[in-house]
């Protein structure tokens, strides 16, 4: 059996749990003579199963041609992008949210690495974040729904740490609200470790992040997004966390990293009620469902839900579908994206 079929497999975590009661009967409740009581945190509250495989989409796998790295869903109208990289193959591939391919395209991509669409009543766009070290790569580029190329932010083909004109080193992901302004983490293992928001004209209204594991800092800034309280999430991947900036005035509001202790986050979205947080974990194959706090305390994450995949599958970036709910998975191991369904 291929890694594609092993991937649509899902597994029961029960190990750590056996092994919290295993440690609770061996240490007892600390009632003997000079035993200590035994007290453990576990950021886990899985109720029920949230989720559940599309075994039906997309409608043919074997569509997916390479390593695919990213996925954005355009709710709106029905459209699942999926970024994959490769020699001779599209470096873009459409599908409806039925699971058929769309279309294609190859144009002035070298790496896709983050994927976003955005839909408003004025503009409707698609946009990649270019890790390539080429002569298109260090760049974030903005597409036309049918692939052409809108316009190109960063200098093509050359790294760099500027604000004026913007540079990136490869650049992760990207986030854009309705009101045109810019969420680029950039860092990807290059030279830079930092979140930048950018106006409609490509302003820098604030920069925070520098190499390090203090508030603020970063080791492979990997994916961000933003919520309707105007707090701006950050996958911290190196240091094994998430963080969390006001969007106005980017100041650090706190950071979670209870729940990532086998494995650092690689993608941040929330739920169309923002109720739940998902990110995936590549190391350890893993999809986790958090409770996304309301506005106010960040507190400490808490995990609700788990999807677990087979070995090998390294689920990367994913999305989430506001009008369906959908969770589809960019998976690089198994060369192809899943589409998971709420089941309430």
């Amino acid at each position: 059996m291929g890694l594609r079929q092993w991937g649509r497999a899902r597994l029961l975590l029960l190990g750590g749990v056996a092994s919290l009661l295993l440690l609770a009967a061996l240490y007892g409740s600390g009632s003997g003579p000079g035993s200590q009581p035994f007290m453990v945190f576990f950021p886990w509250r899985i109720e029920k199963q949230l989720y559940k495989l599309d075994l039906r989409w997309p409608k043919f796998p074997e569509q997916f041609t390479g390593q695919t790295f990213c996925v954005a869903v355009d709710p709106i109208h029905g459209l699942v992008y999926v970024g994959q990289r490769g020699d001779r193959v599209p470096k873009v591939l459409v599908f409806s949210e039925e699971g058929d391919l769309l279309d294609a395209w190859n144009t002035t991509l070298e790496m896709p690495h983050g994927i976003f669409a955005l839909n408003t009543a004025n503009d409707s766009s698609v946009w990649v974040t270019d890790v390539g070290t080429g002569e298109y790569g260090h760049t974030v580029k903005q597409y036309s729904p049918s692939g052409k190329l809108l316009q190109v932010i960063g200098v093509p083909g050359v790294a760099g740490s500027g604000t004026n004109p913007v540079q990136f080193d490869q650049p992760a992901e990207i986030f854009v609200e309705d009101t045109g302004d810019i969420y680029i983490v950039d860092g990807d293992g290059g030279m830079n470790n930092r979140l930048l928001k950018l106006t409609q004209d490509l302003k820098t209204l604030w920069l925070r992040g520098e190499n390090g594991s203090g508030k603020a800092q970063f080791r492979i800034p990997h994916s961000v997004t933003v919520d309707s309280f105007g707090r701006v999430w950050v996958a911290d991947r190196g240091n094994q966390r998430i963080q969390v900036f006001d969007k106005t005035t980017g100041e650090w509001l706190g950071s979670w990293s209870n729940c990532f202790v086998d494995d650092g986050p690689y993608s941040v979205r929330l739920t169309a009620d923002e109720k739940y947080m998902i990110t995936a974990q590549l190391n350890i194959n893993r999809v986790l469902i958090l409770a996304a706090p309301p506005v106010g305390s960040i507190r400490d994450c808490v995990v609700v839900d788990t999807i677990q995949l087979a070995a090998r599958v390294r689920p990367h970036l994913l999305d989430v579908s506001t009008k369906s709910g959908a969770i589809y998975v960019a998976e690089i191991g198994a060369q192809q994206v899943q589409k998971y369904v709420p089941l309430d």
